[in-house]
């Protein structure tokens, strides 16, 4: 392949919302010449700039993969990237959330160099923190939970340790549910540990569902929970105003920041 004189601009999209898109990756799509975009969150974006009159010109090819269905495979993917980049144009991949995070960007990355093509990476917002936050859940909270563990409902999650004041995120883990919820639950957690799943995360069908590892399976088949969809594990869904009261049990109160490692988990409120 003769010396690429394009580019290509790994750009993270962020969870779907305009408004999330980072200001270096919307000036990348400004100055694309071809937008090689994702069907999770990057579609929602160009639809929502377009929406607020901001003017493209660049060509679009959609890429996107479907649950099970991946209409064009990642390595047409990563020829497309290079050949379009060898071409002489600015390309950009817009990628779901961040190219990064279960994204295979350092494989777009890796291909194209070795091709002789240029790429810079523009950082996106996950939805593995976004869309909890959607639900007015945090994933850490001083005297809750200190560390959080992100994770696919693909994966083998087994050797997630810790109990419920260490939080589980689950990305593409609604066909799984089920599985992933008894999983956690033989750990520390338990069957009470309290779920939340985020569906359509700053989208128009978005929906929030609490409950607990025991019964979160049932739920979601009762409510026809759909991906996309975000699982968050752990007790800070307690503190998610979308939670029934039986769950809302955190006396956030008795925290105290100087006490020793061992008091630092909250006392449930007593029952009314």
């Amino acid at each position: 392949m003769t010396a690429a004189t394009g580019k290509v601009w790994l750009v993270g999209a962020g969870p779907g919302d305009p408004g999330l898109l980072t200001v270096r990756g919307l000036r990348a799509l400004e100055r694309a010449d071809v937008i090689v975009a994702d069907r999770l969150g990057a579609r929602a974006v160009l639809d929502g700039l377009a929406a607020e009159g901001v003017i493209l010109t660049a060509e679009v090819v959609d890429v996107g993969k479907l649950p099970g269905h991946h209409a064009v495979p990642q390595d047409n993917i990563n020829a497309l990237l290079a050949q379009l980049a060898g071409e002489g144009r600015s390309v950009v991949r817009l990628k779901g959330g961040d190219p990064y995070i279960f994204g295979r960007g350092l494989e777009e990355l890796a291909f194209c160099q070795a091709a002789g093509v240029e790429v810079e990476v523009v950082a996106g917002i996950t939805s593995a923190i976004s869309v909890p936050a959607v639900a007015g859940i945090p994933l850490t909270h001083r005297g809750v939970a200190t560390a959080f563990t992100v994770a696919t409902g693909h994966d083998q999650i087994r050797e997630i340790g810790g109990g419920a004041d260490h939080t589980v995120v689950l990305l593409m883990g609604v066909g799984t549910l089920a599985h992933s919820a008894l999983t956690l639950a033989r750990g520390e957690r338990g069957l009470d540990c309290p779920v939340a799943v985020v569906e359509d995360g700053f989208g128009a069908g978005q929906r929030v569902t609490v409950g607990t590892l025991a019964t979160i399976a049932a739920q979601a088949a009762e409510r026809g929970v759909r991906s996309p969809a975000v699982v968050v594990v752990g007790d800070v869904v307690r503190l998610s105003p979308y939670a029934p009261a039986e769950l809302a049990t955190l006396d956030l109160s008795s925290f105290d920041p100087l006490a020793a490692p061992g008091g630092r988990t909250p006392r449930k409120a007593p029952s009314l």
